[in-house]
């Protein structure tokens, strides 16, 4: 080329296994052999005032060799010259794009920039990618690769040196002094602070998190490099003002930009806020950096080394102990309190028929002989089951959950399942198979919904396949009001049903278009019930009869009518006890009872089907 370089040194090395474990192979850039691109100062390209030269690059067996040259006619050009001559900068790093790998071999490349950066993020070569755009449009995989050189490796020229091609010395394992070798920090005002001196304004716990984040940031950074390892397609990595999405670089925020960012945390608050108050300032959207002493993640929210929020306080619970997430049990209280009790477990009901003919009253004729009453006795007894629900906690968790009684925590959603499964098997049975051990059998707790036709009458509906909602709402009233002559129960009874059948009834317009119930209330006395109460457990709840599917309205009912039992004892009880061998507490809540009807035609179940 003829020209006199100002010095020499290594852009890249081949056989040098990355971080990521990628390993730059001969040849990858040999194409580049003789080619003159920029020299660049830490790989920002935003202001033209960053170039600093060129780089004339040569082809060589152990990798890419530079010939560097500064601008004579600009003063970012002499003084990169004089720090370089003075040993104050001692690394290069290259900027290459269209990327192409075999495993973990980087097999191709263009190289189009060199850089003077202040030193290598790791000994060595690396290679760290990411999603960006190429200069020509398409997407490349792009990364930054540098190599870390030590005095001997950068080769100062005489003035009177022309551009020459001997490699330099084999590269060297020396460590990088990281945040100890760039430690000033100039401010506009002209006065110098160290990063010692910040460090130093943080009291001790803060000091002690700094650390221990700057050593979980070390250990993430090896175990995702790891991680990567063997991944057959490299990402894409820009440093040209035209890259959108994420990129990936080393060096791209100078220690002054970084040190600026710690030494206005106290003003901004947090090293986060800090770091979100500059990102404008310094452009930083969107980009991961990731230099020898900080590393910031607008994507993961990595604003240090590792995360911030480590430091922020503790988030405050709205709700201690937390909330249950559960049906709507309004309806149980309504069903356990609303049937008769008796401190007796074995229920048994007797009664005498005198609904037929020979129970009729006769008249006598003179002379004939007088013929006795005759009517049926009808009996049913009723045995009690256990019902229970059973917990347990490791006492070491007992102990350690301080913000609230756990165990009155857990006492309480077993008394709020057990009331509601006691209640479900009284109104509809417990739904479990037959044929399962944990299943409230029904002839201990009889459900109303599927009890003899003594106690329950059955009211059957059909409704042809074009019938609407508002038709179908229309005969549940219907019904319930001509069902009506058959109950014998006591008092007004009370209709459980689901919400969608309420809403239905609640819908209904007249030709007008003006609903017909404006209230639940007024709901309830067109069906001649004294109230109407929904009941979660009751939707989707279906029987078959006769080969078909019914599907449950509703049922009308005086609970008053029912009764449950239990014996000195069998009441709902609570235990506890100590696992010594296990460590654990355990939690029992039990209860031994019955249940049934007892009034004959108390009870009224609304079903429907499809003609």
């Amino acid at each position: 080329m003829g020209e006199t370089r100002d010095f020499g040194g290594w852009a890249t090395r081949f056989n040098i296994k990355c971080a990521d474990g990628r390993t730059i192979k001969p040849g990858a850039f040999d194409e580049m052999d003789g080619q003159t691109v920029p020299l660049v100062w830490d790989h920002n390209h935003k202001s033209v005032l960053n170039v600093l030269g060129h780089a004339l690059l040569h082809k060589r067996d152990d990798g890419v060799y530079a010939d560097l040259f500064f601008n004579e006619d600009t003063t970012q050009g002499q003084n990169a010259k004089a720090l370089v001559k003075n040993g104050d900068v001692k690394a290069l790093s290259i900027f290459a794009n269209q990327l192409k790998q075999t495993g973990g071999d980087v097999t191709h490349g263009i190289i189009r920039e060199v850089s003077l950066v202040l030193a290598g993020a790791n000994p060595g070569a690396f290679i760290d990618t990411s999603f960006a755009h190429s200069y020509d449009g398409e997407d490349p995989d792009e990364a930054i690769i540098s190599v870390y050189v030590e005095d001997d490796v950068f080769e100062l020229a005489h003035s009177d040196e022309p551009a020459k091609e001997e490699p330099v010395p084999e590269e060297t394992n020396k460590e990088n002094n990281d945040m100890a070798d760039t430690d000033v920090i100039q401010h506009s005002e002209g006065g110098e602070e160290t990063i010692e001196d910040v460090v130093n304004t943080m009291n001790e716990k803060q000091k002690k998190v700094m650390m221990y984040l700057i050593g979980e940031a070390a250990k993430k950074g090896t175990k995702e490099s790891n991680d990567n390892e063997g991944e057959k397609d490299m990402k894409q990595n820009a440093f040209d003002p035209e890259t959108q999405g994420a990129t990936l670089a080393h060096g791209c925020l100078g220690k002054e930009e970084q040190a600026m960012i710690i030494a206005d945390m106290k003003k901004f608050g947090s090293l986060k806020e800090s770091f979100l108050a500059h990102k404008e300032e310094f452009k930083v959207e969107d980009v991961i950096m990731h230099g020898s002493d900080i590393e910031y993640s607008t994507d993961v929210q990595d604003y240090m080394v590792n995360d911030p929020s480590f430091l922020f306080p503790e988030a405050k619970s709205l709700n201690n102990p937390p909330a249950w997430i559960k049906r709507n049990t309004d309806w149980v209280a309504g069903v356990l309190n609303g049937t008769k009790h008796v401190p007796f477990s074995r229920i048994k009901s007797v009664f005498a028929d005198i609904t037929e003919d020979e129970a009729r009253a006769k008249g006598y004729l003179k002379g004939n002989k007088k013929t006795e009453e005759v009517f049926t006795l009808l009996k049913r007894t009723t045995d009690p089951q256990t019902i229970y629900k059973k917990q347990k906690m490791d006492r070491d968790d007992v102990i350690d959950i301080t913000d609230f009684d756990v165990v009155a925590w857990i006492r309480s959603e077993m008394r709020v399942m057990l009331d509601e499964e006691i209640a479900r098997a009284i109104l509809i049975g417990d739904g479990r198979s037959s044929a399962s051990n944990d299943k409230i059998k029904e002839d201990h707790i009889r459900p109303i919904y599927t009890d003899d036709d003594l106690f329950t009458i059955k009211q059957f509906v059909t409704y042809p396949s074009t019938a609407t909602e508002d038709d179908k709402a229309k005969s549940y009233i219907r019904a319930a009001v001509k069902a009506r002559k058959n109950y014998k129960g006591s008092g007004n009874p009370v209709f459980f049903t689901t919400e969608d059948v309420l809403t239905d009834m609640l819908l209904l317009e007249d030709n007008m278009g003006h609903r017909l119930y404006k209230t639940e209330q007024e709901v309830a006395s067109a069906m001649r019930v004294s109230k109407i109460v929904t009941v979660q457990v009751m939707e989707g709840i279906k029987r078959a009869v006769d080969n078909v599917d019914r599907d449950l309205v509703g049922i009308i009912v005086n609970l008053s009518d029912y009764t449950v039992g239990a014996d000195k004892g069998g009441q709902v009880s609570m235990f506890d006890d100590f696992d010594i061998d296990y460590n654990q507490m355990k939690y029992l809540i039990e209860t031994r009872i019955s249940g049934a009807l007892t009034v004959p035609y108390s009870a009224i179940v609304i079903e429907s089907a499809e003609e």
